[in-house]
């Protein structure tokens, strides 16, 4: 199954051209490394509707089946990824989170500050990662040999039950 993701990283920094953005390349590069497309990437800054908005408006386009986020997922005021994210998704998926959490805590003691979250818009899947390029891409591989399953799930592919 061919996965279409979008990328979209939060950050102050890098939305105003002040620091280059590495996760999100990182996570493309993983991600097309499986053979699967990218059909959007963005920069915004950590505010709150900015990402909001775009995370709603990528899921509702019929042109994503999964969006990652990097960044803003820590304790930092202006870390707001998750409750953009709250507010968009339908559902959550928090045995998601919490294995990228577990994982993540075998190389770092700092994995059980991240806040991050996962959950469903309608057929989109949404996973919160960390900002860090060798975290995010960590994070994402933990979670990486489910993904095709949940969004044939997600789309109620009839040869989704055959996986289990």
């Amino acid at each position: 199954m061919t996965l279409r993701f979008g990328i979209l990283t939060s950050s102050d920094r890098s939305s105003r051209g002040k620091r280059p953005d590495l996760s999100g390349p990182a996570l493309a590069e993983l991600v097309t490394a499986q053979g699967w497309t990218m059909a959007h990437t963005a920069i915004v800054p950590d505010e709150l509707d900015a990402i909001r908005e775009t995370l709603a408006t990528w899921a509702d386009s019929g042109e994503v089946d999964i969006i990652l986020t990097t960044g803003g997922t820590g304790f930092a005021p202006r870390d707001v990824t998750p409750e953009a994210t709250s507010l968009v998704i339908d559902r959550q998926a928090p045995g998601l989170a919490e294995a990228m959490r577990l994982e993540s805590r075998k190389v770092t003691p700092h994995a059980i500050l991240s806040r991050a979250v996962a959950g469903m818009r309608g057929k989109v899947l949404i996973i919160n990662l960390p900002g860090s390029p060798k975290a995010a891409v960590e994070n994402l591989q933990v979670v990486l040999p489910i993904l095709a399953h949940a969004v044939e799930l997600l789309k109620e592919d009839p040869d989704a039950e055959k996986h289990h």
